[in-house]
């Protein structure tokens, strides 16, 4: 049962790791889209500021055409870290069912082990019930 204890933290511990590699990507992914958000606002106020929102205009703002370059950036990101997201949930979700699986056998485990102490502790009572019965009889 030792083993089965062993296995059943070391499993735990596997979905506990894998619980917070899930949520790391979600703020990751969560922090990424409010910095491409707040980039597409800063490049609408740049555009106003120009008069325009032309890139190829020569009045078109410099910086906002980094800005853009950079949101793309951020963008192709999220979409590796939703990628990655999704493999972790995956894996997340395997590391579960083999958690499962393993406190399933344990469960059966300690229910045969209590049977036969039950089984036992029935056999010892007939033992003495018959050897008093004999006295008496």
């Amino acid at each position: 049962m030792k083993s089965h204890d062993s296995l059943i933290r070391l499993r735990k511990f596997e979905v506990d790791e894998r619980r917070q590699k899930v949520a790391d990507l979600e703020m990751m992914i969560e922090d990424f889209q409010m910095m491409a958000h707040d980039l597409d606002r800063q490049v609408e106020v740049e555009q106003q500021r120009a008069g325009t929102d032309d890139i190829n205009d020569c009045r078109y703002p410099l910086w906002a055409k980094d800005a853009i370059t950079r949101r793309e950036r951020i963008v192709d990101s999220v979409t590796e870290l939703e990628e990655k997201l999704d493999a972790a949930r995956d894996e997340l979700t395997s590391s579960f069912e083999e958690l499962k699986k393993v406190e399933k056998v344990d469960e059966r485990e300690m229910a045969r082990h209590r049977e036969r102490l039950d089984q036992e502790e029935h056999n010892e009572l007939d033992e003495i019930n018959n050897a008093r019965h004999h006295r008496l009889g």
